[in-house]
């Protein structure tokens, strides 16, 4: 069984450097897809928008510019206490702008779930080996 982790919390969609609006954000993590997070915008008279990318895209991209494609992360000011997001589509860019706290409290949980770096020796794979390794030995007994 894979846990789920989820947040909420509030960005800033800036618009310019005078302009900005408040966007309520669902964070979401499942330990069955141990590299994803996923983000749910919901935008004032649209359907909500989500976007999935890496974890790791996260992590890094609270301590320094990070990102290369659709997605781009870093921190905004010396105190890292914000951090800017850039999403890249057809339609144009969104510029996001969050405190970082919430963010990294919920990449705290998610380490809870599935620790950074190991994502690839869950408990699944443990067990199916522990299976397919007592089947070798019982066939080798007999």
């Amino acid at each position: 069984m894979h846990s789920t982790v989820q947040a909420h919390m509030a960005m800033r969609l800036v618009v310019s450097s005078e302009l900005s609006f408040r966007v309520l954000v669902d964070m979401e993590y499942h330990g069955g897809d141990p590299f994803a997070v996923r983000f749910t915008f919901h935008l004032p008279g649209d359907e909500p928008v989500t976007w999935v990318f890496a974890r790791e895209l996260l992590v890094d991209g609270l301590g320094l510019a990070s990102g290369e494609g659709d997605v781009h992360i870093h921190p905004v000011g010396e105190d890292l206490a914000e951090v800017g997001l850039v999403l890249r589509s057809p339609e144009g860019d969104a510029r996001m702008r969050a405190e970082a706290a919430p963010l990294l409290a919920f990449l705290a949980r998610t380490d809870l779930v599935v620790p950074l770096g190991q994502e690839t020796t869950g408990g699944d794979l443990d067990q199916e080996l522990a299976s397919i390794l007592s089947t070798t030995g019982h066939e080798n007994a007999g």
